[in-house]
């Protein structure tokens, strides 16, 4: 399995508040973090590297050699971050209204779990072919699923980046769970939405195929959505599956 991310500022903010990284627990089994932060000042980069950082050290020490009982945990670890996250924008007038998604994906030989809070996205591209497996928690995705917007008029929603759900909301957080099989040769995608807002699902699938090494693939997939206008931060998180097993990777 290889795994390559990058994260880029973009080219009309002047702060990177996403975040992504991989931890391996004591079985060595990886966990795969992206987040995209929000707030004022400085408040969203704290946010997102906060609960990558937080969720990753807790992955750290867990044994899970398989996937029973993962959902559970990050269920748990990421309503724990959630209310953290919460008291300190409370606690300090720096940091209020902070908040992330978050998308974490453990991965298990051919089964992937995966956690989600937020407009954040994890894909399969299986065969070419680009699926998404998480939903987005925004307003104009509601609005979609409700009929009261179009595929088109969503594109351009000036309320696109209003959230729904995420980490740093009072009370508990709803968080989203999915298990996944993967085949050989299978890519598994997470990203920002600086990377989907500008450029198309069918442009990252093709980008993905076209390139050779996994470090190029994800340079091109940032340079892309920077040639596209580069509105937002733009971090991708890209994962081959060459051979599926049971051992440690």
């Amino acid at each position: 399995m290889q795994i390559k991310y990058l994260s880029d500022v973009g080219l009309r903010r002047e702060t990177n508040q996403d975040f992504a990284n991989v931890f391996y627990n004591e079985a060595g089994r990886p966990l795969l973090l992206l987040a995209d932060g929000m707030g004022g000042h400085r408040a969203g980069d704290v946010a997102s590297r906060s609960t990558v950082e937080m969720l990753g050290a807790k992955w750290k020490s867990t044994d899970f050699d398989e996937e029973t009982g993962v959902a559970s945990w990050l269920v748990a670890q990421i309503q724990e971050i959630n209310e953290m996250l919460y008291r300190r924008g409370q606690n300090d007038p720096d940091y209020t209204g902070m908040g992330t998604t978050i998308v974490a994906c453990a991965v298990f030989g051919a089964r992937i779990v995966i956690g989600h809070v937020g407009d954040s996205r994890a894909y399969i591209i299986h065969d070419g072919l680009m699926q998404q497996i998480t939903e987005d928690h925004s307003l104009v995705n509601a609005l979609l699923k409700s009929g009261e917007l179009t595929e088109e008029e969503a594109i351009n929603h000036p309320r696109k980046n209003v959230l729904t759900r995420s980490v740093g909301m009072p009370g508990v957080v709803e968080v989203d769970i999915d298990v996944q099989d993967m085949s050989e040769n299978d890519y598994l995608l997470l990203c920002s939405d600086g990377l989907t807002n500008m450029v198309s699902e069918q442009a990252i699938a093709e980008i993905i195929s076209w390139n050779e090494s996994m470090e190029d693939t994800v340079y091109s997939l940032v340079q892309q959505a920077n040639e596209n206008g580069g509105k937002d931060n733009i971090t991708v998180l890209l994962v081959k599956f060459d051979e599926l097993g049971g051992g440690q990777w």
